[in-house]
């Protein structure tokens, strides 16, 4: 019989967080699952850690470095599950994540993704995430792009979703070597709402040296160019891709590349950002790197978005 949730973890260079990650899904109160993990090229002793865990419902993957999305994309088209849920090689559960999920979908049997909030682990601190709407049942049927007005409602270790649903939407896009979960979710919103558990159930391990917190440039992120269309019809896709436009064209101007700069900012309505980040999109780079290098002594992840 196969399992009812297959949880696709995808690994690069996890070594001191990988066990805890899969000790948290093997402490699940909800057992009906199947664990396929991709070590994606790893150069540490990520995949030494992995092989210690002995359980048959673990299989492993061992590819070169294609990165996340093909690694994401080789765990997904091997599940059984009728169910896949995405877990990054760092980051958490709580141990009723997969029973709240399960609980969700039988509630909600027609709907086909599921999320819930999450919080930011910084070594012994934890910092619950901010949402753009009022959490005023323990569960939300919601629209993607509306309710991530603040932050979005959809992650790579807290988004479950029918597996049969990639036969419409698609795999992640191998051609983006960063910012793929963001067109994925793109693609998950235009079809669906969001069943949001708004109880917080996955904690996201900050780790500096992760791929996220140390961009380098734009290249390889997505253009958002080929959804024109869909975001001419739906407001709040628009504003969802000005806000994540804005963001890139933040990196471009950090990172001198004016071309990226001009490419992202031509797309934006200026009506759909606040007024600091219009600002903040007129200011010098000098004056930019000022700021951001105030609030990174707090030690926390830096969203460029919400400087």
């Amino acid at each position: 019989m196969n399992p009812f949730f297959s949880i696709v973890i995808s690994v690069y260079n996890k070594e001191k967080h990988v066990a805890n990650t899969i000790n948290s899904v093997l402490d699940q109160t909800f057992d009906d699952f199947e664990i396929i993990i991709v070590n994606d090229g790893s150069t540490d002793n990520s995949l030494d850690v992995i092989h210690q865990f002995e359980d048959s419902r673990i299989t492993v993957i061992n590819q070169d470095n294609l990165g996340a999305s093909e690694a994401r994309n080789g765990g997904m088209s091997i599940a059984k599950g009728r169910f896949i849920a995405l877990l990054d090689g760092d980051d958490l559960w709580e141990n009723t994540f997969l029973q709240q999920m399960n609980k969700a979908i039988k509630m909600h049997p027609n709907q086909s993704v599921f999320s819930c909030a999450i919080a930011h682990k910084y070594d012994d601190n934890i910092a619950p995430v901010s949402y753009g709407f009022e959490a005023y049942e323990d569960l939300l049927v919601l629209d993607f792009f509306k309710a991530s007005n603040k932050h979005a409602i959809l992650s790579g270790s807290s988004v479950v979703f029918k597996t049969s649903i990639l036969d419409v939407i698609g795999n992640f896009d191998t051609n983006y070597t960063s910012g793929e979960d963001t067109d994925f979710w793109v693609r998950l919103g235009l079809h669906h709402p969001v069943v949001f558990i708004t109880k917080i159930l996955v904690h996201y391990v900050y780790d500096r040296n992760s791929l996220s917190n140390s961009i380098s440039s734009v290249v390889g992120k997505p253009k958002y160019d080929n959804y024109y269309q869909e975001e001419k019809k739906n407001i709040y896709l628009k504003k969802y891709l000005d806000r994540n436009r804005y963001t890139l064209a933040i990196f471009s101007k950090l990172y001198d590349d004016k071309k990226a700069f001009d490419f992202y900012k031509a797309d934006i309505d200026v009506k759909n950002l606040n007024w600091k980040q219009n600002l903040l999109l007129k200011l010098p780079k000098w004056a930019i790197n000022f700021l951001l290098s105030i609030k990174s002594l707090s030690g926390k992840k830096l969203y460029y978005k919400s400087l």
